[in-house]
C-alpha cells in the first residue's frame, strides 16, 4: 500500500514539474505595466455659474446664445433650413470634447425632456460638443416655457437656463413651414 502510495506521488510530481511557470496572471501583469497607461476621458467640468445669465440673439440670424453677458457661451440654439420640411435645430453645449467622443445632451425643462446625441465637433479652434435634430422633434419643447430648464452633457457640467420666451420664438419660427 505504501509502494502504491510513493508511485502515485512520483507520478503527480512529474505531471506537476511543468506547472512550475509562473501563472498567466503574473506574466500578463508583467506585460501590462511595460503598456503606456490608456487615454481615457478629460476629467469631468464642473456645472457652470449662471448668476445673470441670459439668452440673447447671435450675430448670425436664426442664432440664440445663452451665457453671462460679457462672459464665453455657454450654450447656442441655431436653426437650419427655417421653414421647410427639413427645419432642424442644432444645440451646442460650449465645454471641450474629447476627439471622437459622442454623448447625449439632454434637456429637461418645461414639462419636457429632450435627448439629443452630439459630437465633438471643432468650431474655430476648439472643440465641443454639437448636434441637431428635426425641429418637429417634442423634445425642444423643454425650452419652450416661462419655467428653468437644464441642459446637460456627460462630463461637461449641468447648465441651468433661466426661463425665456426667445428659444420658444426660436423653436416656433423654425417649425413654422
Amino acid at each position: 500500500m505504501r509502494a502504491r502510495g510513493l508511485a502515485t506521488l512520483a507520478v503527480l510530481t512529474a505531471l506537476a514539474l511543468p506547472g512550475c511557470k509562473p501563472p498567466p496572471a503574473d506574466a500578463s501583469s508583467a506585460r501590462a505595466a511595460n503598456l503606456p497607461a490608456p487615454s481615457g476621458p478629460s476629467e469631468p467640468l464642473p456645472s457652470p455659474e449662471i448668476e445673470g445669465a441670459i439668452w440673447a440673439m447671435s450675430a448670425q440670424p436664426a442664432r440664440l446664445v445663452y451665457g453671462i453677458p460679457g462672459k464665453p457661451v455657454l450654450v447656442a440654439l441655431e436653426c437650419l433650413d427655417a421653414g421647410t420640411a427639413e427645419a432642424r435645430l442644432r444645440i451646442t453645449r460650449h465645454a471641450p470634447a474629447d476627439r471622437g467622443a459622442g454623448a447625449l445632451l439632454a434637456v429637461i425643462g418645461n414639462g419636457y425632456i429632450g435627448r439629443f446625441e452630439v459630437d465633438a465637433t471643432t468650431i474655430g479652434a476648439a472643440r465641443m460638443w454639437q448636434g441637431e435634430a428635426t425641429a418637429r422633434a417634442q423634445g425642444w419643447n423643454a425650452l419652450d416655457g416661462l419655467r428653468e430648464a437644464t441642459v446637460t452633457v456627460p462630463g461637461a457640467g449641468l447648465v441651468r437656463l433661466n426661463p425665456s420666451t426667445l428659444p420658444g420664438q426660436l423653436i416656433e419660427a423654425c417649425r413654422s413651414v
